[in-house]
């Protein structure tokens, strides 16, 4: 869903390298230009997480807190907790939920994920959330501001590192669900298994019909039996170059669910 610049001369509420974006019909957003924008993979993170009603979260890496903001508004649980390694963005975290309205179901934490447990968020939670950094340290070029390398490269834990932090918080039954790059996925998967997150849930996204896969999704549950469901395709654009979506990605956008692929 792209975002969209509000005008009105709200330039002047902005500190240097921020923007806000109206992202739906009900939310609006800080950004920092020196970080990473809000993108399709976090939009997907939001919609396939499962709904939990009365139920606690915990979001890993919560960047500008936009998976969270997304969740809290369409009531996917009672209460969000977003942890955030960088002080900056746990601090517009607080803002954006402010804004939004949002204050009372979503609490910033200023952590590192490896230093989570329990007590911090009152308890063991329901469902752990994350858009984890995709690349390992060594990976790629290098990236324009620290900003940005940190929420890109794993240098403040690795996949096994957030699985591990989520076993610790999650409840027994609850659910780990992470957007991930396609060419990690058995790391991912491993990474779950080795503490006892098994992975039911799998969906691989495609630009388009004529493309590799861009992203995948799993949702895993905390002491489960084996087995995993991998759904349809989901398949962005109709064709390569269009900026239409198919109607399995428009329904996601309409529903904010994307349990139809499961069908």
């Amino acid at each position: 869903m792209p975002s969209q610049p509000l005008s009105n001369n709200i330039s002047e509420f902005l500190s240097e390298h921020e923007r806000l974006d109206k992202i739906n019909e009900s939310l609006s957003l800080i950004s920092s230009t020196r970080g990473l924008t809000f993108g399709t993979d976090s939009y997907l993170l939001a919609a396939f997480a499962r709904t939990i009603t009365g139920g606690k979260c915990i979001e890993f890496g919560g960047g500008t807190g936009v998976v969270s903001l997304l969740c809290a508004s369409r009531n996917k649980f009672a209460h969000i907790y977003c942890a955030e390694i960088q002080e900056y963005f746990a601090d517009l975290i607080r803002r954006n939920a402010e804004m939004n309205s949002l204050s009372e179901r979503i609490t910033p934490i200023f952590t590192d994920i490896r230093e989570l447990y329990a007590d911090i968020t009152g308890g063991e939670v329901h469902s752990v959330i994350s858009n984890p950094p995709y690349m390992k340290v060594t990976q790629g070029r290098d990236n324009a501001t620290p900003e940005m390398s940190i929420a890109r490269r794993e240098e403040n834990g690795t996949i096994d590192d957030f699985a591990r932090s989520a076993s610790h918080l999650l409840r027994f039954g609850g659910y780990f669900t992470v957007v991930y790059r396609p060419d990690r996925l058995p790391e991912l998967l491993f990474a779950m298994k080795s503490v006892k997150i098994e992975p039911k849930r799998i969906v691989l996204v495609y630009p388009t019909t004529s493309d590799k896969p861009c992203l995948t999704l799993v949702e895993g549950k905390k002491g489960a039996s084996p087995g995993a469901v991998l759904s349809r395709p989901l398949i962005i654009y109709k064709e390569k170059g269009s900026a239409e979506y198919t109607d399995d990605m428009q329904a996601v956008y309409d529903n904010f669910t994307l349990e139809h692929l499961f069908e």
